[in-house]
């Protein structure tokens, strides 16, 4: 079980943004990823429970970020409802896309578990639906994603396989890079890993799906 922490920050600015401290480990159903986000000071500042299926869909996720809640699921496209602690502001919402993302990078791990992309896979398009920090709102994004290299690390737990990732927004041509391995991200525009307890999980073995 993977358990640690990740340094997020502003990806243009590189302003501290906080820590996110993780567990996630594989499951007879699929992958949960668990965190508590601290801001700089080390204040609470929010959390992530994400479950997904073997498939890489989303079961659950249940976002918290400053005084706003996410529920969600895959449900005829992704579903949501987005509400205050008092449920006085509570919306619905239903987008016919592929799963959910943020800035935790659990969404990162989550959309490689479902696009289960190979070297030889083309590019391959998907739909996104966004919860931005603070208020958790939700924005539907297009991306390309291709895993454009996998190499073998020599560690002390046996070889290590990290995926390096091609990331385009569809609607601004941005590109970046992401690394992934198995179940941690290595590092991403905003991300890096600080600490980790214990060795990723192996990837999903490779079975497209979208």
């Amino acid at each position: 079980m993977p358990r640690g922490r990740y340094s997020l920050h502003d990806p243009h600015d590189h302003t501290p943004l906080g820590d996110e401290h993780f567990h996630c480990a594989p499951g007879p159903s699929g992958w949960r990823y668990v965190s508590q986000i601290t801001t700089p000071s080390g204040d609470h500042s929010g959390s992530v429970d994400l479950a997904l299926d073997e498939l890489g869909r989303t079961i659950r996720l249940q976002l918290h970020a400053a005084s706003w809640q996410i529920r969600g699921a895959a449900l005829e496209g992704v579903t949501w409802v987005r509400t205050d602690p008092t449920g006085t502001y509570a919306t619905e919402g239903n987008v016919k896309a592929h799963a959910f993302t943020g800035t935790s990078p659990a969404f990162l791990v989550a959309t490689t578990r479902l696009l289960r992309l190979t070297p030889d896979s083309p590019t391959t398009r998907v739909r996104l639906v966004a919860f931005t920090d603070p208020v958790l709102a939700p924005r539907t994004v297009d991306q390309s994603w291709a895993l454009v290299n996998s190499e073998a690390h020599t560690t002390d737990n046996g070889p290590l396989i990290v995926d390096e990732y091609q990331v385009s927004a569809l609607d601004t041509g941005e590109q970046h890079t992401v690394h992934i391995a198995g179940d941690v991200v290595l590092s991403a525009p905003g991300i890096e890993l600080e600490d980790l307890e214990t060795p990723p999980s192996p990837p999903s073995p490779p079975d497209p799906t979208i």
